[in-house]
């Protein structure tokens, strides 16, 4: 792999974004990546990989498009992958306008910029299971019609269509990866799984006595997501741009989620347990499951890590952040 290969992370301050920028500098590319502030960003994750000093960080700002086509034009990327944007669920509901701008907006910019530019920049974008809707056990594959329930997946639908429609009418090499449910000891603890492991961290030694859910019946595919940046990877490097499913192909329900943190440290979980209808969602999707044949037949890449892997990595990574404060 030659310095000939560039790439643009945008949004790579982020969980997905930082181990991206590790797979590719291992592969010998220039990585450039993009942050909506990138002075004011502390690039966290970067440093926790020791890669920081490696990545050429730039402002991005992907709802404007005079500044996307600026970085575009200065850095000639090879490669662009779109990870940037709102990205919590729950979020989107209180603030729908921001997640459907940032999202479908951003990756409008994104692709009207290598069209304009003229380059032969292969594009990522990242799009989402939540677009499947609630289509019960019946797992989602790439010809699953979607059927959005949120803010967030309304504006993952429109960004999903977009690229379809670049690839399309204008020849772009645009894919999207429908990823699953991902997590790694990088989430912020608005996300559930990893509000679970640090309370679970947090009762068991002793800093707290109470974990407030809403919904705990709710069933997900949960994966590592190391794993799933060499999915999007692979994806660019087909010789024909095409969609993608990318998950383990197993879902377990939120409950057995909490469980298993709490069992990594000793607890009964029944005992810590509350759930609060208050955290409800306006709506939420009972059962999210998936298809990942096309992305073993396709790209060889198959999930690595299950669940319980992903529990426990987490669950370690937990553990070592309290014994170190």
């Amino acid at each position: 792999m030659h310095k000939s290969n560039r790439a643009l992370i945008c949004g790579v301050s982020g969980q997905d974004g930082a181990y991206l920028a590790e797979l590719l500098l291992k592969k010998g590319y220039e990585v450039i990546g993009g942050s909506r502030d990138a002075a004011a960003s502390s690039f966290a994750n970067l440093k926790s990989l020791n890669i920081y000093e490696k990545v050429i960080t730039t402002t991005l700002v992907a709802t404007d498009f005079r500044s996307v086509l600026q970085v575009l034009n200065k850095y000639q990327p090879t490669e662009i992958y779109n990870l940037a944007a709102q990205s919590s669920v729950g979020r989107s509901f209180e603030q729908p306008v921001e997640t459907i701008e940032t999202i479908a907006i951003g990756t409008l910019n994104l692709l009207e910029a290598i069209r304009f530019s003229g380059l032969s920049t292969r594009f990522y974008n990242a799009s989402s299971s939540e677009c499947f809707g609630d289509i019960g056990s019946e797992p989602a594959s790439e010809e699953t019609p979607f059927k959005p329930r949120s803010p967030y997946a309304v504006a993952k639908v429109a960004a999903h269509n977009l690229v379809n429609n670049y690839r399309e009418a204008y020849d772009v090499f645009a894919c999207n990866g429908i990823l699953f449910n991902h997590e790694s000891p990088f989430r912020p603890e608005k996300f559930v799984t990893q509000k679970i492991i640090k309370t679970a961290a947090k009762i068991a030694s002793g800093s707290l006595d109470q974990l407030n859910l809403g919904r705990v019946d709710i069933e997900r595919d949960w994966g590592w997501a190391p794993d799933y940046v060499e999915a999007m990877w692979s994806m660019l490097q087909n010789n024909i741009p095409e969609d993608f499913v990318i998950a383990t192909g197993t879902s377990v329900s939120l409950e057995y989620f909490v469980q298993k943190s709490f069992d990594y440290f000793g607890l009964n979980y029944l005992d810590y347990l509350s759930v609060d209808k208050s955290l409800y969602r306006p709506s939420d999707i009972a059962v999210s499951a998936a298809n990942p044949e096309k992305s073993k037949r396709i790209l060889g890449w198959s999930a690595k890590y299950r669940v319980e892997d992903v529990i426990k990595k987490m669950c370690q990574s937990a553990k070592l952040e309290l014994e170190n404060k």
